[in-house]
């Protein structure tokens, strides 16, 4: 049993809301589910075991190196670009129209941005699955891709900006009807996560639309690898956050109330939210540490500006700690940590978004070790990034979008969810397979196996790997495992004939606060001053660097494909 069942909903959104949040979770679980296919492939070839069939596809012959390439990238595409896009729309949508308690303002121009990003996912599919644009998530130049594989996630990439200008309309308009009132957490948060998007996207869009899309034209003969580079980590770390912070947005504000209890503090969550905008863009050069192209002292200030953003990161860690606490000494637990115990485990929704903070904790520690230059000059390209990087969207992100789907999947469809008991399992199946798999990765990283590699087709593998990329096969299998579970029981639950029984309802589970909203200070609910700062900071962290590297541009690299 869902811990938010009533028969009184707060607001209920109508078939049409309803239909339109669902047609975004279709698409991000269809996603998701095609994309994982290639997870088990890639960590069972680490180990040597290459499942890859030997076929012709769309005239393309599918086996051995090529093949792990190509299945590398639609994992990626899929399951970090697709899945999370197409979830974050749908669930923003849903927060926003049960937070104002009105309709979107436009319906009809958020149907244009989610019809665009569909048009996309089609567009950048055909050359993904023809072996045509296996330059995985990252697409780095000079590799080169299909002109129809950049136009795809530029077509997606303006459709979410779409989606994001009828949530700022919505909101923009209920701030005019009620002047006095603070906007509710919930809200404010998954809207300030679509104004970090639509910045942090200027990058990428620079890259593509000004670099990437002539050359692949054929209007110029070359690229600048460098410049492209800075572009992409210009959107490319601040892309985690916007995976995650929805995940945060749940944690603080739908958690507690499924746990039973409150939010600890509605103004310490607005205050991390607005450092999250202001401090998760400028620090792309963490991820050049190795780039010759940018100077040492830039990478030092962004550097000190990704440790900075830990300090949002401690907030949230805290907050969202003492409000599960709070709801867990109410439900009787007692002891420093025992009241543990008392959090609603049984509860698949629940299960799912604690097991997912677990492992981020992991994953912020992971992190430090990434931002530190001195230690990054040995991680980097390595198997430990993708084992961090697992720690991050595959876990704290994609367990936390399971625990969403278990109430969110119920509460449009009408229906019960299918085998709550296996909702539970699925989680700690693939907590478990996560376990496994990222502790193998981070290990065989730090031994020197170098990532982005089919491991398990080389020749010069280490005999002290092997132990380790057997340990990623088995995880990665049980992962899979659990994620297929998780397919299932959405899959069962909406399209079932089963409905609630009368006069049962699965509402949005919305915490109150311990402290009252309306005394939060005024600062923590105006744009401006967060949006111009964040400006600014941006323009002093990259403008001197991009000044110079556009003055210096090198259009002189060829493209390859594979």
């Amino acid at each position: 049993m869902l811990t938010d069942t009533t028969t009184t909903p707060v607001y209920e959104l109508t078939k049409s809301d309803k239909k339109f949040v669902g047609w975004h979770i279709l698409f991000a679980v269809a996603a998701l589910t095609v994309g994982a296919l290639f997870g088990p492939l890639q960590a069972l070839q680490a180990a040597g075991i290459d499942l890859y069939p030997k076929i012709d596809f769309l005239f393309i012959e599918i086996n051995g190196v090529n093949s792990y390439y190509q299945g590398l990238t639609l994992h990626g595409v899929l399951n970090a670009l697709i899945w999370t896009t197409f979830f974050i729309t749908g669930f923003t949508t849903l927060v926003v129209i049960r937070g104002l308690k009105r309709g979107l303002a436009i319906p009809i121009l958020n149907r244009i941005g989610f019809w665009m990003m569909v048009a996309g996912l089609v567009t950048a599919a055909i050359p993904l699955l023809g072996n045509k644009a296996s330059v995985l998530y990252t697409f780095y130049p000079p590799m080169q891709a299909d002109t129809l594989f950049y136009i795809g996630l530029v077509l997606v990439v303006v459709g979410s900006w779409i989606e994001g200008y009828g949530f700022y309309i919505t909101l923009w308009r209920w701030r005019k009807d009620n002047p006095d009132t603070r906007t509710p957490f919930i809200v404010l948060a998954v809207v300030i996560n679509m104004v970090m998007w639509q910045i942090a996207t200027l990058g990428v869009a620079a890259e593509i639309l000004g670099l990437i899309l002539p050359w692949a034209l054929g209007w110029v003969d070359g690229i600048d690898p460098q410049l492209s580079r800075t572009f992409f980590w210009f959107t490319g770390h601040p892309l985690v956050y916007f995976w995650l912070l929805p995940a945060y947005a749940s944690w603080y504000a739908m958690l507690p109330k499924q746990a039973g209890g409150k939010l600890f503090s509605d103004t310490l969550a607005r205050l991390a939210f607005w450092l999250f905008l202001l401090l998760s863009i400028p620090l792309g050069f963490h991820h050049q540490f190795v780039d010759p192209g940018v100077p040492a002292g830039w990478k030092f200030i962004h550097s000190l500006l990704t440790f900075g953003v830990g300090f949002p990161s401690l907030l949230t860690l805290f907050t969202v700690v003492a409000s599960l606490e709070y709801a867990a000494r109410k439900r009787g637990g007692k002891g420093l940590f025992g009241w543990i115990r008392a959090l609603p485990w049984g509860d698949g929704s629940v299960t799912a978004q604690l097991l997912a903070g677990i492992l981020f904790i992991f994953g912020g520690i992971g992190g430090v070790a990434n931002a530190s230059y001195n230690v990054n000059l040995v991680l980097h390209n390595t198997a430990w990034v993708p084992g961090h990087f697992h720690l991050t969207v595959a876990s704290a992100v994609t367990l936390s979008f399971f625990g969403i789907s278990y109430w969110m999947v119920p509460h449009i469809t009408g229906k019960p969810l299918w085998k709550p008991k296996w909702a539970v399992a699925s989680s700690w199946i693939y907590f478990s397979g996560m376990l496994i798999f990222s502790n193998a990765m981070h290990t065989v990283g730090l031994l020197g196996a170098p990532r982005r590699t089919p491991l398990g087709l080389a020749p010069y593998v280490p005999a002290e790997w092997n132990g380790h990329l057997f340990r990623v096969a088995v995880g990665g299998s049980i992962m899979w495992i659990g994620l297929m579970l998780f397919v299932t029981i959405v899959a069962v639950t909406a399209f079932q004939r089963k409905r609630l029984p009368e006069g049962e309802y699965i509402d949005v589970p919305v915490a109150e606060s311990l402290d009252d909203p309306q005394q939060a200070p005024v600062w923590l609910d105006r744009w401006k001053p967060w949006l111009i700062a964040t400006v600014v900071l941006i323009i002093l962290a990259y403008g001197p660097q991009l000044i110079d590297q556009i003055l210096g541009i090198e259009l002189t690299s060829p493209g390859f494909t594979n």
